[in-house]
């Protein structure tokens, strides 16, 4: 079945309708939203959140805190970042590196989930220029890790080891290294002061991973499965990109899970392109709270706002990351935030973790439409939470933004 136009798939006969309100409280739930906060975090509450979520996404921007810590601070509150590392950035780690969405954190034991991409990144890549340029480089990096066992970049010795040619100034061996890790040849052996250590995958992987083979279609059935399992309600387009996946696989296994009974055809009101419903898909068993109660900063790398039209379909939320915008181009600020607040975004902040001097920045503060009296007074709470996770001991409210004078206001009150 051709997929080339994602609004002519025939919706089945027997659909629920949701309004947008419940739609956008069902994704939320699924994302592990209005729960009540563990009164100690530990790593079972952490392996639960990446269990749920399915990924962590990795970025390695530090300017207020590093992305991947922040989806388990939105959703369970301060916790010690120690433990979290314990669990993905250690070798042999329950958590490893691959291409999920993005680069991202992943179980472990879900790495064979992958192999169809590994096999598709060879494909690319492994052309006749490849063999030219990389193959002797990669035969070499393949004995010294066999020799050196988990090893950064930076500590291999090589001739063509110096910053040049367009991976971002990366080496030959540093973008060696990184082609073989999506071939699948390497594998990440957790990392040091946030540098990647490549492995040979029996250094790292357990035999019964590495002996584990998942044919192509049962591994996008699984990824769909686990797609709208962490959406709650989703789009064609919302459930293929939380993997990304082709959206003509990603049809047919959704049509596989509804004759499971695993997933339901719904119709959310307002949801259209081009003046025609779009199809969208429930998890069978998704919560569907008639309330939500929520206070958080959502990482610009958090799978409730990454998609952009999907944030501005749930949320009325226009997002650009700006991290890559030259400043003068720049709308909002340079790492912003978007605040939850119970079911609603109302609210986007530029925050800077001055850790010298112990004070976190809000650069910038702007209202969303869906801000009322009490937002303000509800994000300098969050702030102060945020400070203390952060091991900070105030913070400065610069005035730009249109909510920056009352949230000024509001954290000057409570201090």
């Amino acid at each position: 079945m051709s997929v080339a136009d994602a609004s002519l798939v025939p919706m089945a006969t027997t659909e629920h309708s949701l309004s947008p309100a419940l739609a956008r409280r069902t994704a939320l739930a699924a994302q592990g939203f209005g729960r009540p906060r563990p009164p100690r975090v530990g790593t079972r509450q952490l392996n639960a959140v990446v269990d749920r979520l399915g990924l962590l996404q990795i970025d390695s921007v530090n300017v207020f805190e590093r992305s991947h810590y922040l989806p388990a601070f939105a959703r369970l509150g301060g916790y010690d970042k120690s433990l979290l590392d314990a669990v993905t950035l250690r070798s042999r780690a329950p958590h490893i590196e691959y291409i999920a969405h993005e680069a991202a954190f992943v179980r472990r034991d879900d790495r064979p989930l992958f192999q169809w991409r590994m096999d598709a990144f060879r494909t690319k890549y492994a052309d006749a220029a490849w063999e030219l340029r990389h193959s002797r480089t990669a035969r070499w990096l393949l004995d010294e890790l066999a020799a050196l066992g988990p090893t950064p970049a930076s500590a291999i010795e090589h001739e063509e080891n110096t910053r040049t040619g367009p991976w971002w100034g990366w080496s030959e061996v540093k973008h060696t290294l990184e082609l073989l890790f999506r071939f699948g040849d390497v594998a990440i052996a957790g990392r040091e002061r946030f540098e990647r250590r490549y492995a040979l995958p029996e250094q790292v992987l357990p035999g019964s991973v590495l002996a584990s083979h998942i044919e192509t279609t049962d591994a996008v059935r699984e990824l769909v499965r686990r797609s709208i399992r962490a959406l709650g309600v989703g789009t064609l387009r919302d459930i293929a990109d939380y993997y990304r996946l082709k959206q003509a696989p990603t049809l047919t296994a959704l049509r596989e899970l509804e004759d499971a009974g695993e997933v339901q055809p719904v119709r959310v009101t307002g949801w259209e392109s081009n003046g025609r419903p779009l199809p969208v898909w429930r998890e069978t068993n998704a919560r569907m709270p008639r309330a939500l109660r929520a206070s958080a900063l959502l990482s610009p790398f958090d799978p409730v706002v990454w998609e952009r039209a999907r944030a501005l379909r749930l949320f009325g939320l226009d997002y650009r990351i700006e991290i890559y915008t030259p400043a003068p181009k720049r709308v909002y600020g340079y790492y912003v935030l978007p605040v939850l607040q119970d079911d609603r975004i109302v609210a986007r902040v530029d925050l800077k973790s001055d850790r010298k001097n112990g004070v976190l920045i809000v650069q910038a503060a702007w209202a969303e439409p869906s801000a009322d009296g009490d937002s303000a007074h509800r994000l300098a709470a969050l702030l102060r939470e945020t400070a203390e996770w952060q091991g900070l001991s105030a913070i400065d409210v610069r005035p730009r933004g249109t909510l920056a004078r009352d949230l000024a206001s509001a954290v000057s009150s409570a201090t």
